[in-house]
């Protein structure tokens, strides 16, 4: 899973080293990169390895073909994927058109989300970290504990 959160900044070229950790789980999953797509929830880059996308393709394909939602998925998430193979260092190269909707210029921070990661301006960050976590306290009881995970505890 991506976990954690990372800050790094762009080199003179344009390149991001991704987290080693994140790098690993990708590895470890046979991508040797990293599905890249500006999110339409907030100012990130929504980040995922290719089987995820599928899935999220397998999800839209299940729509209606001829209803618009269908075509509104497709195009903010698929039309606007890029599949970005790291270099020898562990390094991506954004496109200016992610960087722009994210709003980064220099610095980010890689924060993971589990099964996806995001790419965020520092400083937006910091903003959306803190209206979620008052978001998270104020809706905690629904998130809901399966029974399955109470008799499975430590194992």
């Amino acid at each position: 899973m991506f976990l954690s959160t990372y800050e790094n900044k762009l080199d003179k070229k344009g390149r991001v080293s991704v987290p080693a950790s994140f790098r690993s789980y990708l590895s470890n999953l046979g991508y040797n990169g990293v599905i890249c797509y500006p999110s339409f929830n907030n100012s990130s880059i929504e980040a995922c390895s290719q089987d995820r996308i599928e899935k999220i393709s397998s999800a839209i394909d299940s729509l209606n073909p001829f209803e618009e939602k269908r075509d509104y998925f497709a195009t903010s998430i698929l039309a606007e994927s890029t599949n970005l193979q790291f270099d020898g260092e562990g390094r991506i190269s954004l496109s200016s058109k992610l960087l722009k909707h994210a709003k980064i210029k220099n610095n980010m921070v890689f924060v993971g989300q589990g099964h996806i990661f995001q790419i965020w301006e520092p400083t937006a960050f910091d903003r959306f970290k803190t209206s979620a976590r008052k978001k998270a306290n104020l809706n905690r009881a629904s998130l809901k504990w399966d029974k399955h995970f109470n008799n499975n505890e430590g194992k």
